[in-house]
């Protein structure tokens, strides 16, 4: 079969590579939507630090079920499903605490073994969830950004009547808002410095977007959501929180970068800070809550390419005119 195939090195490669046959309790797929994310690019460079090479890269995925292990009892050839990209272990300290992210033994489908960007994928029958009726490829698709998305809103309490900041509005961005908009969040205000993506916001309904430094010292905001990465945005995110507010970090740092920070103001004025990292156990309610958030697909999704593009769709994830880039690996 043919598959995206990176190396280590930065090279990308179409291959053909032997199709996979289902153990007992694997389910094989044909993905049908697969999306691309800031994980994808750091491994297609070689730079991110869990990777394991050669590897066929794709962990935000739905498709077709095409075979099933001996022990498959849940699914069947022809079933419409998504994929919880990240198998845990079920039985170290993290697991049996409920932070299946964290676990001890995880390996991430597409990053340690390999994912979705082929004709074929084989996964645990555990990680499998059948499409509800009517949910079409790509907002399967984003599923998994979405389960990451309400983990992160899990670790904070509830936003009703809240006055929220996001910074950055790439795709966990505006996923964020389209969340805090369903859960009835009273301002939100998005900081972005391209104006395409500001525009994007905006069309999300965001109630203003503005460029970094906007409104900067002034502490009215309950959740600051940091979603771009950048550690002047976590910075001038603590200087936008009123008292008691949250600043929920989803945004990946890089892990030499620092901040100043005064603790006497967490003291002070009882703020919060609270990291949020990946999805843990918030798949099945991703599952459940995509069909209540209206045309998220038409209005997230803006590129797609066949699994031949890879390269051009990496290029594309890449620049400011993406809100979320598809492979589609059956064209």
């Amino acid at each position: 079969m043919r598959a995206v195939v990176l190396d280590g090195t930065g090279s990308i490669e179409i291959a053909d590579i032997p199709a996979p046959t289902p153990r007992a309790n694997d389910v094989v797929i044909a993905p049908e939507a697969v999306g691309i994310c800031g994980t994808d690019i750091h491994l297609a460079s070689g730079d991110y630090p869990t990777g394991t090479f050669p590897i066929v890269p794709g962990h935000e995925f739905a498709g077709t079920v095409t075979a099933i292990g001996s022990d498959v009892s849940k699914f069947a050839v022809g079933d419409r499903v998504s994929v919880d990209p990240n198998v845990n272990c079920g039985h170290c300290v993290e697991c049996l605490a409920g932070a299946t992210n964290l676990c001890e033994n995880l390996y991430p489908i597409g990053v340690t073994v390999n994912g979705a960007c082929a004709e074929l994928v084989s996964v645990p029958e555990k990680v499998v969830f059948k499409l509800p009726e009517g949910v079409d490829w790509a907002t399967g698709a984003l599923i998994e950004p979405l389960a990451c998305v309400l983990h992160a809103f899990g670790r904070i309490k509830p936003i009703s009547g809240q006055r929220v900041l996001i910074y950055g509005a790439g795709s966990i961005g505006l996923l964020a808002l389209a969340v805090a908009k369903a859960r009835g969040a009273k301002t939100i205000e998005i900081i972005e410095p391209s104006p395409v993506r500001r525009d994007a916001a905006l069309e999300f309904g965001a109630d203003s977007a503005g460029q970094p430094g906007t409104n900067s010292g002034e502490q009215n905001i309950d959740l600051v959501i940091e979603a771009s990465g950048h550690p002047a945005a976590v910075s001038d995110a603590l200087t936008r929180l009123a008292n008691r507010g949250t600043l929920l970090q989803m945004g990946v740092v890089s892990p030499t970068a620092t901040i100043d920070l005064r603790p006497y103001d967490l003291f002070d004025r009882e703020l919060s800070i609270i990291g949020s990292q990946s999805l843990a156990t918030s798949y099945p309610d991703a599952v459940t809550e995509i069909v209540t958030l209206d045309d998220l697909a038409p209005r997230t999704v803006t590129h797609t390419f066949g699994l031949d593009d890879y390269a051009a769709a990496l290029e594309a994830a890449k620049s400011e005119t993406a809100r979320k880039v598809h492979l589609l690996p059956q064209q």
